[in-house]
C-alpha cells in the first residue's frame, strides 16, 4: 500500500474535488460516517466526547458525533476554538449538528466530569500540523492522555507530524486511528506509530487512480511484495548462487556463523566463510554445511590487508555474491581490505556492519557493482556526517537523500539502502519501502548479521538488489515475529530467528509472487 505525506494527501483530496467533481462535503460525510461505523464495531453504545478542531478534521469529527448521536450514544462535542475560526465545511457540519440537537460547546478547558466513563474522539488537527501544539489545546491533549480514556483519532493523532511521526510539542496517544484513503508516513514512523495505536484505513471514495499514483514513491512492504525464488525440481546447488561471506574476527566468530547459516536457510546454494586463519579450528568445528576460506590476519585476530588478493581470486573464480562486514572490526587493515575488494570486484555486494563503518559516501559513488548497504542509525550517522538523532527524526528523508546522492554521483552502479531500525526503511529502484514486520525482541546482538545473510541469499538466487533487500527485510521480521511468539520479546535470540526461517517461508509460499 502506498504511504503519503500531508502534501500528497492534500493533492489527492484536491484532485478528487476539482478534477473528479466529488464535493468536499461529500468526502467529509463519508469520513465522519466511517469513523462512526468503526466505533460502533469496536465499542458498545455509551458516552462519547468529541474534541473537534476548526478545520476539516473537526468537521469529520462532528459528522461522526452526529451519526453516533442518531444511533443513541451519549454524545457531546467540545471545541477549544471560537466559532469564527471554523472552516466553511466545518461550520456547515456544526450547523447541521446543532439543528439535530447534538450537544456542542465552545470551551478551552476539559475536566474529569467530561471524561469520566467516556470514549474520546480526537478530531482537533488531523494531518494539518505545521507548528507545535501550544496553549489551551496542549493542556486539553495532556489532560486526555492522563485520563486513561480510550481514544479514537480521526485521520492522524493530533500533534503528530504526518510526514515524520515527530511529536509536535504534545500529541494525543490514541488507542485507534481511522485514516482515509492511504496511510500517512507519520502513522508508521516512531514515535507517531506508537501514538497511532491500531490503524484502520477507510475507503471514502477517492478515485483508485489517485491512490495508485506512481509518483507516490513510499509504500509499505506486504506479503505480496516478497519474491520467493523459484526452486525447479531439475536443479543443483550451483543454480542458487555461491556467497562469499567475509566476516568474523577474534571474539566475533558468531557474527560470521549466524550470517552464513541464515544465508543457507534462506536458500543460497553455497556459502563460503572467509575468516582470519587463526580462527579456522573454531570455524571448522562449528561449520557443517558451510565451507571456509582462511585469510591472512593482522595482530589481534582481525583480517589483514594482505588478504585482498585471495578474496579477489575467490570472487573471480567461484563466488556470485559478496557479503562483507559482520564482525570484522574497524581497523586500518580491514579498512584497506574492504576498500580494495569493493573497488576491484564487479560482484554484487551486501555491505554491513564494520564494512560500512570504514567507508564514506565519496568512495561509494565510485563503485561499479550493484551493492546493498545495511547500516543501523549509528553507522548511517558516520556515513552521512549527520547525528543519529537527526537521522531518526526523518528516516525516510534520510534514506531518499542518501540514495539519490550516491546514484547521482557514481558511474551507474545500483545502490540500495537498508536503514535498519523501527521500522526498517529500504530505498532503491526509485521507491521507498517501510517494513511492516519485526518486534522489539529483535533489538539484540546478532540479528543484523542474520539479516545480512538473508539478503545475500535472495541476491544469490537471482533477485534484483532492491527486491532482494525488500524480501530479506520482510522475511527477517516475519521470522522474528514467529520466533517471538514462542520465546517472548525478552528471550528472543538471533539464532531463534534463523530457526524460524523455514516457518516464514511456508507462510509466504501461498499467494506470494515468484521469481
Amino acid at each position: 500500500m502506498r504511504v503519503v505525506t500531508a502534501e500528497e494527501m492534500r493533492r489527492i483530496d484536491g484532485m478528487a474535488i476539482k478534477g473528479h467533481g466529488i464535493p468536499g462535503a461529500v468526502l467529509m460525510e463519508r469520513a465522519g460516517t466511517c469513523v462512526a461505523e468503526k466505533i460502533k464495531e469496536l465499542f458498545a453504545p455509551g458516552k462519547i466526547i468529541v474534541l473537534a478542531g476548526p478545520g476539516n478534521n473537526g468537521g469529520d469529527g462532528i459528522v461522526a458525533a452526529r451519526e453516533l448521536y442518531n444511533s443513541g450514544w451519549g454524545v457531546k462535542v467540545l471545541m477549544p476554538f471560537t466559532e469564527d475560526k471554523l472552516s466553511a465545511d466545518c461550520l456547515l457540519q456544526l450547523r447541521t449538528a446543532r439543528r439535530l440537537g447534538v450537544p456542542l460547546e465552545f470551551r478551552s478547558k476539559i475536566d474529569s466530569k467530561d471524561t469520566h466513563g467516556a470514549l474520546v474522539i480526537d478530531a482537533i488537527f488531523g494531518t494539518g500540523m505545521s507548528k507545535p501544539v501550544a496553549g489551551a489545546v496542549r493542556e486539553v491533549i495532556s489532560f486526555i492522555n492522563a485520563s486513561g480514556c480510550p481514544v479514537i483519532a480521526v485521520d492522524m493523532p493530533s500533534g503528530i507530524s504526518s510526514d515524520t511521526g515527530e511529536i509536535m510539542g504534545e500529541a494525543v496517544r490514541a488507542s485507534f486511528t481511522v485514516t482515509f484513503g492511504l496511510p500517512k508516513r507519520g502513522h508508521l514512523l516512531y514515535p507517531g506509530a506508537e501514538c497511532t495505536g491500531r490503524l484502520f484505513v477507510a475507503d471514502i471514495g477517492f478515485p483508485r487512480a489517485l491512490l495508485d499514483d506512481k509518483s507516490i514513491i513510499c509504500r509499505t512492504t506486504e506479503k505480496e511484495d516478497v519474491l520467493i525464488p523459484a526452486r525447479p525440481r531439475y536443479s543443483h546447488k550451483g543454480d542458487f548462487g555461491h556467497v562469499l561471506l567475509v566476516a568474523g574476527s577474534r571474539g566475533k566468530t558468531g557474527a560470521a556463523l549466524m550470517a552464513a547459516k541464515a544465508c543457507l536457510k534462506t536458500g543460497a546454494g553455497l556459502v563460503t566463510i572467509a575468516v582470519p586463519e587463526s580462527l579456522m579450528d573454531v570455524m571448522q568445528s562449528r561449520a557443517v554445511e558451510e565451507m571456509t576460506l582462511p585469510l591472512a590476519e593482522a595482530k589481534g585476530g582481525t583480517l589483514s590487508s594482505k588478504a585482498v588478493g585471495a578474496v579477489l581470486k575467490f570472487l573471480s573464480e567461484k563466488a556470485d555474491i559478496l557479503a562483507i562486514g559482520p564482525g570484522i572490526g574497524a581497523t586500518k587493515d580491514t579498512e584497506k581490505l574492504v576498500k580494495e575488494v569493493l573497488k576491484k570486484t564487479a560482484v554484487p555486494s551486501v555491505i554491513d556492519a564494520d564494512a560500512v563503518n570504514v567507508l564514506g559516501k565519496d568512495f561509494l559513488k565510485n563503485l561499479r557493482q550493484p551493492f546493498i548497504l545495511t547500516p543501523h542509525p549509528g553507522e548511517m550517522a558516520r556515513l552521512t556526517g549527520a547525528g543519529a538523532k537527526h537521522i531518526e527524526k526523518d528516516r525516510i528523508k534520510t534514506a531518499i537523500s542518501f540514495v539519490k546522492d550516491i546514484i547521482s554521483g557514481n558511474k551507474g552502479a545500483d545502490c540500495t539502502l537498508v536503514l535498519k531500525g523501527a521500522p526498517t526503511i529500504t530505498a532503491g529502484g526509485g521507491e521507498i519501502y517501510i517494513n511492516t514486520t519485526g518486534n522489539p525482541g529483535m533489538a539484540k546482538a546478532g540479528t543484523g548479521d542474520v539479516l545480512t545473510g538473508m539478503i545475500a541469499a535472495f541476491l544469490a538466487q537471482g533477485l534484483e538488489p532492491v527486491r532482494a533487500a525488500v524480501s530479506g527485510v520482510y522475511m527477517h521480521g516475519l521470522a522474528g515475529d514467529m520466533a517471538a511468539s514462542k520465546t517472548g520479546f525478552h528471550s528472543l535470540l538471533a539464532s531463534d530467528i534463523i530457526d524460524a526461517i523455514p516457518e516464514a517461508f511456508k507462510s509466504l509460499t501461498e499467494g506470494a509472487a515468484s521469481h
